[in-house]
């Protein structure tokens, strides 16, 4: 390999790092939230697919036809609050809400509404609303101490030095290590059983109704398109690309209804993924696209060994994985709050967070949707100065980026 190719492939290499280890870090939300659905093996299994192996196909396929850094995910926020619907919803629920999403991204595409829709519904509001759903999960780390201390209060430590020795490495990583260590010692740990290679389709059918599809759809296509796609492609047109932003929308809608049988996915940019793998520390502008490359086809390999990560669920305690996806969400939550804190709109989120953790249930519907509502509402009676100010000059609050996540 001459000096020149060498170094093309160095910087990308390096900066594609963070981005094999993110999906195995936060693979724990997933994990978790299949075992709370109670979810067989081969429905966790092809979820796991669809979440990475999907996005890393269409990852390639992008970067090798524009030569651009253009790399998909199963949005981490999406996921979260996924994983949120968890106790209101049940599986066919959710995957229906994932094809209506869908549907609604390619909708607003075709029709030039996603501006639109920063004016309908605030981001503030929603990172609000996000973090609200995030908290419980956090919490739930020290709820979960009366369980597996031994294992929990590792991680924790594992956790803590994670976060002061080292900014590229996610620090539910050295976390989730430690617990599994310290679970062998103590006999928390299963032995695993049989898996397959290749994942086994398993076709989970879509169930719709009013509930479920508002309390779950506006908040997804808001994250889906005013935290993750928009301001992933305002970035990228700041380093000099020219992204096919109507291919990339009308691959989100269609990407996601489409696979949402074999397991919900919230497929778009990320501005935290997309920022790494399109920013100066990839290297030469021409070449940035290799670290999509790199990056996409280790974790698409990870993903084809979906049945055998599903096995963490019989393997890991409960409790344990639940307060590892605590701990992996502790960085969603910070950035969310301080989204929510700095303004320009304050009172709206607020009270959007604080009706996240309720029980509010007014004509059928949850607090996720009275989240949305109120928080909106709020906003639009009481702040109107910083809601004119939240849409000028762009009309986007982008995404928050924590240290170690994204």
């Amino acid at each position: 390999m001459q000096p020149r190719t060498r170094q093309g492939w160095l910087a990308p290499l390096a900066t594609a790092l963070p981005m094999i280890i993110l999906p195995i870090a936060v693979s724990t939300i997933l994990l978790a939230t299949a075992q709370r659905l109670q979810l067989s093996e081969r429905q966790t299994a092809n979820w796991i697919l669809a979440v990475y192996a999907v996005p890393c196909v269409v990852s390639l396929l992008l970067s090798y036809r524009y030569r651009q850094p253009l790399l998909m995910t199963g949005n981490v926020f999406a996921l979260i609050f996924v994983a949120s619907l968890g106790d209101r919803l049940t599986y066919g629920e959710i995957i229906g809400v994932a094809i209506v999403t869908g549907a609604c991204i390619l909708l607003l595409g075709a029709l030039g509404l996603t501006a639109r829709l920063a004016i309908w519904i605030p981001a503030p509001v929603v990172m609000g609303l996000l973090a609200g759903a995030v908290m419980p999960y956090v919490a739930g780390i020290f709820t979960a101490m009366n369980d597996t201390p031994w294992p929990l209060g590792g991680a924790l430590v594992a956790y803590f030095w994670g976060r002061r020795a080292s900014t590229r490495v996610p620090p539910i990583l050295p976390a989730a290590a430690a617990a599994l260590a310290i679970a062998a010692v103590t006999g928390d740990l299963r032995p695993v059983g049989a898996f397959s290679w290749v994942p086994k389709p398993a076709i989970t059918a879509p169930v719709f109704t009013l509930e479920a599809l508002v309390t779950g759809v506006p908040v997804l296509v808001v994250i889906m398109t005013l935290q993750s796609n928009v301001p992933s492609l305002i970035f990228l047109r700041g380093q000099g690309y020219e992204p096919p932003e109507g291919v990339i929308n009308t691959l989100s809608g269609v990407v996601t209804a489409a696979v949402a049988p074999l397991g919900p996915i919230a497929l778009s940019l990320s501005l935290p993924a997309t920022s790494l793998v399109a920013g100066p520390d990839s290297g030469e502008r021409a070449f940035r696209y290799r670290a999509v490359y790199i990056s996409a086809g280790i974790v698409l390999v990870l993903g084809l060994l979906a049945e055998l990560a599903a096995q963490l669920t019989t393997v890991l305690p409960l409790p344990l994985l639940l307060a590892l996806a605590g701990l992996a969400t502790v960085s969603v939550l910070m950035g969310a709050l301080q989204q929510v804190t700095r303004g320009p709109l304050v009172l709206g989120p607020v009270f959007a967070f604080a009706i996240a953790l309720s029980d509010i249930s007014l004509l059928g519907l949850g607090p996720f949707f009275w989240a949305l509502a109120i928080g909106t509402g709020v906003s639009l009676w009481l702040e109107r100065e910083g809601w004119q100010a939240l849409h000028q000059p762009m009309g986007v609050v982008s995404e928050p980026v924590a240290a170690g996540e994204g």
